[in-house]
């Protein structure tokens, strides 16, 4: 019995950690174009991108850099974790709009990130 009560509450202080140590950063998928197309964030921080697919298909976003991908379904929200990172570029596209939908993460030690939250 108590196996069971301790498992769920493990689970929720890691998440819940992880949710107090991250920003947020959102992004739009509109008309098959990701906004803003490029997101600054800091280095060696946690960070979580709200994706917003405003369209009314369904769009993959995929990163080979990120290695992430996750389907955004049409008129939803979807979260995404990413970090710590490295400075650098890190680019990311749509799967089914790959020659539209791109967009890329830029890491930089400095703190001129531009979380929405």
């Amino acid at each position: 019995m108590i196996k069971r009560l301790i498992r769920p509450y493990l689970y929720c202080c890691v998440f819940l950690s992880f949710n107090a140590a991250s920003k947020d950063y959102l992004i739009v998928l509109k008309d098959h174009l990701f906004y803003p197309a490029e997101i600054v964030v800091p280095a060696n921080k946690k960070v979580r991108l709200l994706i917003e697919n405003q369209d009314s298909t369904p769009e993959e976003f995929d990163s080979f850099d990120l290695n992430r991908e996750k389907v955004l379904y049409p008129k939803r929200k979807s979260v995404i974790y990413i970090g710590p990172l490295i400075p650098g570029r890190y680019e990311f596209f749509g799967e089914f709009s790959p020659n539209t939908a791109r967009g890329a993460v830029i890491v930089t030690e400095k703190e001129r990130s531009n979380a929405n939250y």
